[in-house]
């Protein structure tokens, strides 16, 4: 089981000091990943979720390349859609340039209108700009003479270098547990990720994925998919165990608090009862 750290982007460890140590103390404690989410702009009636302190994900991850050096960095997801993807690619692989070949590439449709409609997106079209975003990421990372024509974007005679360490892409997880989440990760994806998910939630995604990979006859794409769950709770080393046992590969870890305090205690019980135990 691999373990990965949610949250260095967020709450008091926004702070250029506390991100340094954070990032270098789940480093040394032996987590796999630093994960991070992707919200630009939340609406007023969310109240006090709203105000919580959150950098750009590309910014964070990033900086926490220049500080690390064996940690594989994640976008826990970015919200496609709402992101400009001919852009978004050389922003990506600058970062796995920048931390030679550890980034991992979260890709979601999102969830809030008012953020996406800020961006230029919306509910009804984000499923079909993530899949055509998708595309282009792809065309621009794998194809010698990338071109492309969509709905929403279209380019031609464009190369983008340097292409990414690793090939011929960063891996991609498709987050989400819609039918097209999961259509997506069965098809374009290199892995699944479930956000808060307990382990009966697991399980029914996980068949859900079987049942998307059969669909799609692709059945052998889903034992090549790399699970990640954020369980929606603490985790003891049973529970993790019963995680394992279900066919996850990753835990993505995140404090339960958003104090001083919350995310050391977190990497250091990590550490000392987790890491290396299953």
């Amino acid at each position: 089981m691999k373990f990965a750290l949610f949250g260095l982007h967020r709450g008091t460890s926004i702070q250029p000091d506390t991100m340094v140590r954070e990032a270098k103390l789940a480093e040394e404690a032996g987590f796999e990943a630093i994960w991070v989410g992707d919200h630009v702009a939340l609406p007023r009636d969310l109240g006090d979720a709203a105000q919580v302190p959150r950098l750009e994900a590309l910014v964070a991850l990033s900086y926490m390349a220049a500080v690390t050096t064996r940690v594989r960095l994640g976008a826990g997801v970015i919200v496609l859609p709402q992101r400009q993807p001919v852009l978004l690619a050389k922003q990506l692989t600058s970062i796995d340039v920048l931390s030679k070949g550890r980034l991992t590439v979260g890709i979601g449709v999102g969830y809030v209108d008012a953020e996406l409609r800020a961006l230029g997106a919306s509910l009804a079209d984000r499923g079909a700009r993530t899949d055509e975003y998708l595309a282009a990421l792809h065309a621009l990372w794998q194809e010698p003479g990338p071109a492309f024509e969509g709905r929403f974007l279209s380019f031609e005679d464009v190369i983008q270098r340097p292409l990414p360490v690793q090939r011929p892409h960063p891996p991609i997880v498709i987050g989400g547990d819609s039918p097209a989440a999961f259509r997506r990760a069965v098809t374009s994806g290199n892995g699944w990720y479930g956000w808060q998910l307990g382990i009966d939630e697991t399980a029914q995604a996980l068949a859900a994925l079987r049942d998307a990979a059969d669909r799609h006859e692709r059945p052998a794409a889903l034992g090549a998919l790399e699970i990640t769950i954020t369980p929606p709770g603490p985790l003891d080393l049973n529970t993790a165990r019963r995680y394992a046992e279900l066919g996850v590969n990753r835990l993505a870890l995140q404090p339960q608090r958003l104090d001083d305090t919350a995310m050391p205690e977190l990497i250091t019980k990590a550490g000392n009862e987790l890491i290396g135990r299953i």
